[in-house]
């Protein structure tokens, strides 16, 4: 029963703890138990708390049996990425600069979790400070992606996706800079969510980019997305950029699941050469499939997504280099006294210690931010940068008044081995080349499973996007395309999945 109960998407197991037919406590536990035996494999999770996480499952099977009015997803076992912070359990944002730190506090996001009654299994693994579109530049070793363990889960949030795609958790928190939720569901198979920025609270989220960062669901199915955006969205009084309303109706919109009438916009500029010929042609029929089924389908150009690319890598460096000047070795986290200095200062403490602490990926973000944010080059790079962006909003905006949603493949590749990118940094950051305009422009983005590629047999991600505010839009177009897939896949695609089996066997 315990492997069944980890098939199980998170809107049936809401169903079966409500109706009894499982506890919290047995949910719990078959989930640890599939830890157990597969993660040694994968390296999903940094941090497990088996025990944490039963006794909030008794909790909450001690409060239903009394006849207490629970959440949906009460007694629903979660996974949260390690960038965002949890009292009492270690957060490193998988940088060796923060090994063994415990925070004083929750953060919002998981306040809202614990709230709702779901226990936490652990913190996921992740690319150091999420730069990284691999898992590969995480201090405590890559994550495998479960389709093939040769091969990378995405990035930054490659744990969150593969805990989700392995069945080690039914749900889990990402959080996506440049399409580090949607990207990691595109090579894994599963369902990524990057909100409405300020649509779900970064109070508690370990700064990468201020102005980009945004939490979100991993998931298997659009509705258990829903379902998760329902409990971690809203206003938040302790982030400033926090929108001052309500989630939106996604979980309705979500079993709606309709496009009639709808116009869906092909972007001009997010397809063609570069992307493998596989996920091109998945793409294609997920486009035919929405026109098949009621929607309007129309070509949309914003031409100054050619230039997002460069201009994120600038405006995410330069935030990243002021917000990691915090990891300094004198308040918390790693402390390396430098060699050879029998009295050394403060500025040589923090020298060695970041040195020690950060690798090659964070020291080159932030050597390129400094750069770009000092006197003499500010205007020229990173105020350049801030206007293209004002024009990637005008586009999306132009494009918004002639379609409801747009959307584009997630990725342009399936997911490649293991360090054929890591000598090659451009090349490993053109795969957020479709991603990063929702990040520049706050708009929200879904990746959902397209199919699997004719080359590799790999999974491919078709990218929606709607305007900022209207996440409702996604989920709704969402769970009709993903509805039609099924039936012509004749299943989920994650059923396609290989099995994973005991490490070594």
């Amino acid at each position: 029963m315990n492997s069944d109960i980890t098939r199980f998407s998170a809107a049936e197991l809401a169903h079966a703890l409500g109706s009894g037919e499982l506890s919290s406590v047995e949910v719990v536990q078959a989930h640890l138990d599939r830890i157990a035996v597969v993660d040694g494999d994968v390296h999903a999770y940094l941090h497990t708390d088996g025990e944490g996480a039963l006794a909030a499952a008794r909790a909450v099977d001690q409060r239903r049996a009394a006849g207490e009015e629970l959440h949906v997803l009460a007694g629903v076992p979660i996974a949260v990425k390690d960038v965002l912070v949890t009292k009492g359990l270690p957060t490193t944002a998988g940088s060796k600069i923060l090994e063994g730190w415990l925070p004083p506090y929750d953060a919002t996001v998981v306040s809202r979790l614990k709230a709702a009654g779901m226990p936490i299994l652990g913190k996921t693994n992740m690319d150091e400070f999420a730069m990284g579109s691999s898992t590969e530049h995480s201090a405590y070793g890559p994550t495998h992606n479960p389709w093939d363990l040769t091969r990378i889960p995405g990035g930054s949030g490659g744990g969150s996706s593969a805990v989700v795609a392995a069945y080690e958790a039914p749900l889990a928190i990402g959080t996506d800079t440049g399409g580090s939720i949607r990207q990691p569901a595109a090579v894994t198979g599963t369902v990524g969510v990057k909100p409405t920025y300020g649509g779900v609270s970064r109070y508690g989220l370990v700064a990468l980019a201020s102005s980009l960062d945004q939490a979100g669901p991993c998931t298997r199915t659009v509705l258990d997305a829903a379902l998760l955006h329902s409990v971690i969205g809203g206003h938040d009084p302790m982030d400033s950029t926090s929108i001052d309303a309500p989630a939106p109706p996604v979980v309705e919109a979500a079993r709606r699941a309709d496009v009639r009438g709808l116009k869906v916009g092909v972007i001009k500029e997010l397809g063609g050469e570069g992307y493998q010929a596989g996920v091109a042609e998945r793409f294609e029929e997920s486009v035919q499939l929405l026109q098949d089924a009621g929607a309007e389908v129309v070509e949309v150009s914003c031409p100054s997504f050619d230039y997002a690319l460069a201009a994120y890598y600038l405006i995410l460096p330069s935030e990243a280099s002021s917000n990691l000047a915090k990891f300094d070795g004198m308040r918390y986290g790693l402390r390396t006294m430098p060699e050879g200095i029998e009295a050394p200062s403060a500025e040589q403490v923090m020298a060695a210690t970041r040195d020690a602490g950060f690798g090659d990926e964070v020291k080159r973000r932030i050597i390129l931010g400094t750069y770009a944010l000092s006197s003499g080059y500010y205007d020229a790079y990173y105020g350049q940068a801030q206007k293209v962006r004002r024009l990637i909003a005008n586009d999306f905006s132009k494009a918004f008044a002639r379609a409801d949603v747009l959307v584009s493949p997630t990725a342009p590749t399936t997911a490649f081995p293991f360090g054929a990118k890591l000598d090659d940094p451009m090349s490993m950051y053109l795969q957020d080349v479709a991603t990063i305009p929702a990040n520049l422009a706050g708009v929200p983005g879904m990746s959902l499973p397209s199919g699997l590629a004719r080359e590799d047999g790999l999974p491919t991600g078709i990218q929606i996007l709607a305007p900022a505010t209207q996440d409702e839009r996604l989920y709704g177009v969402g769970a009709a395309l993903e509805k039609m897939l099924v039936e012509k896949w004749g299943g989920p695609l994650l059923a396609q999945a290989p099995e994973l089996t005991a490490k070594g066997a």
